[in-house]
């Protein structure tokens, strides 16, 4: 996770005292009661956040290709229901709650079209994990760095142009080690724990979970990549039905 993209957030039920430790400092609005409609368009933000969005359902293929993986696992994403826009704390930009199956867009954090595409990716891999796996986010933190891992693999988070930005370079090796560096921190932004718990969790399932690549079937270090994997997903169901 970079500042901006935060993993699952916690689940509603947990006690009061208990929250911050799940990671709802970060998300405030989550505890507050919904704006109207008028009331939110009136916020250039929200309205700026929605439109984004809109764009990344439409033409993303990171984005379009886990839609159609989840609607076939039968977890089958609606606009208005599975993703909220909402105000957040500064230092995240997304995050998947498991609690209501929401992934929240943070409006005043997400600025430009290829950071809403990235944070939206990241959090729709949590919610395909949450879909197919009886994934525990709030009790096994094998669990969280799992998709964590997976989510930071699979997104585009590491690719060479966004650690370039970050001024971070590498060779051999580095894809992995901004993986697994951008893993931890995730878990280090909704759980309160040690981070040397949060390292042993990651490098225990790191090899198990960097090498599952479901949906994509690859790793998409480029939009060209993920525009194949997303035309070789449609050709291996495709297959499939007439088996």
């Amino acid at each position: 996770m970079e500042q901006g993209e935060a993993g699952s957030p916690p689940v509603a039920e947990e006690k009061a005292g208990e929250e911050d430790d799940l990671g709802y400092r970060l998300f405030p609005d989550r505890n507050k009661k919904p704006q109207s409609f008028l009331v939110r368009s009136l916020f250039t933000f929200h309205n700026k956040c929605q439109l984004m969005l809109r764009m990344t359902l439409d033409t993303n293929p990171y984005a379009q290709l886990l839609l159609e993986a989840m609607k076939q696992s039968g977890c089958t994403v609606f606009n208005d229901r599975h993703f909220s826009c909402e105000n957040c704390d500064g230092c995240v930009s997304g995050g998947f709650d498991a609690a209501t199956s929401q992934i929240v867009l943070c409006q005043n954090n997400i600025r430009q079209q290829s950071h809403m595409n990235r944070v939206v990716t990241h959090e729709l891999i949590h919610a395909f994990d949450h879909c197919r796996a009886h994934v525990d986010w709030f009790k096994n933190v094998k669990h969280l760095a799992c998709s964590e891992i997976r989510a930071a693999n699979l997104s585009g988070d590491c690719t060479l142009m966004n650690e370039i930005a970050r001024f971070k370079f590498g060779l051999k090796g580095h894809h992995q080690t901004c993986v697994r560096d951008r893993a931890i921190r995730s878990i280090l932004a909704v759980r309160k724990v040690s981070k040397e718990t949060a390292e042993k969790a990651v490098d225990e399932v790191f090899d198990a979970c960097f090498n599952d690549l479901e949906p994509f079937g690859r790793i998409p270090h480029s939009k060209t990549d993920a525009k194949r994997a997303y035309r070789d997903f449609q050709n291996r169901d495709r297959y499939n039905a007439n088996l």
